[in-house]
């Protein structure tokens, strides 16, 4: 990647966080501040980027039409669309669908809580690896030379009392995913929030995706979220069989 395009990708990523000034994006930037400004400027022209009246910069509408032309290009989503509006619909909870992007799991639709009580999250978000439900289904798919190619490499970041803190803990869960068919995150990214994630297969039984339900801890304990579970799996198995999957008698290799 040639140096002035990996510094404009970084000042997207910096202006996608929150809009700044150019003098923000220069303290920030391991470059001279007539470098940024030349690279803003020629995203300005392009749309990428736009200047507001209180000279902060923002992301342009050009990554709008870029970023539903990406949306559009994931089948998977299109599929599962349906499905998961109907179980959010059903459950009033946040739904999630997460595939892999590379060698990282992001977020690539999203169906709104109905109850005021809500978490952060949002399309194109990645979910760490060690700790959201989602990653654990797609990970548990894995063969295990390539699980523990990964969990080695993690960086096991502490995020509650909960979260699994070792490559041995990660493996042992994985193994359990793999049996039992679904995840769970029980308050292991965050105190307050838990979740459970099962996962969506093609024609040849691989998983391709995972979607979840999300919800506060304060509107459903750890019991009454498991009794969504079936609702849940009953989803990805319909966007499954979409997708080509047969249902047979489900064995730890399914």
């Amino acid at each position: 990647m040639s140096q002035s395009l990996g510094r404009a990708l970084d000042l997207l990523s910096e202006l996608s966080e929150h809009p700044s000034t150019l003098d923000e994006l220069a303290s920030r930037a391991s470059v001279h501040k007539t470098t940024v400004m030349r690279l803003l400027r020629t995203m300005q022209e392009k749309g990428f980027v736009v200047r507001g009246d209180d000279q902060r910069f923002r992301l342009g509408s050009r990554l709008f039409a870029l970023s539903s032309k990406a949306l559009e290009q994931r089948p998977i989503r299109a599929v599962a669309h349906p499905h998961l509006a109907r179980l959010n619909a059903e459950t009033g909870h946040t739904v999630h669908l997460a595939a892999f992007e590379g060698d990282e799991v992001v977020y690539i639709d999203k169906f709104e809580s109905h109850y005021p009580v809500r978490m952060y999250s949002r399309i194109g978000l990645t979910a760490a690896l060690h700790s959201a439900a989602v990653a654990k289904v797609l990970l548990a798919d894995m063969p295990l030379g390539q699980q523990e190619s990964i969990v080695q490499d993690l960086d096991y970041v502490r995020r509650t009392p909960n979260t699994l803190m070792a490559p041995e803990a990660m493996l042992a869960e994985l193994e359990q995913v793999k049996k039992q068919g679904w995840a769970h995150d029980n308050a292991e990214h965050e105190s307050f929030v838990h979740c459970i994630a099962a996962p969506i297969r093609d024609a040849d039984r691989r998983v391709v995706a995972a979607a979840s339900i999300t919800t506060p801890v304060v509107l459903l304990s750890y019991d009454e979220l498991l009794k969504l579970l079936p609702q849940l799996i009953s989803s990805t198995e319909a966007v499954s069989a979409d997708l080509g999957w047969v249902k047979t008698e489900r064995t730890t290799d399914e």
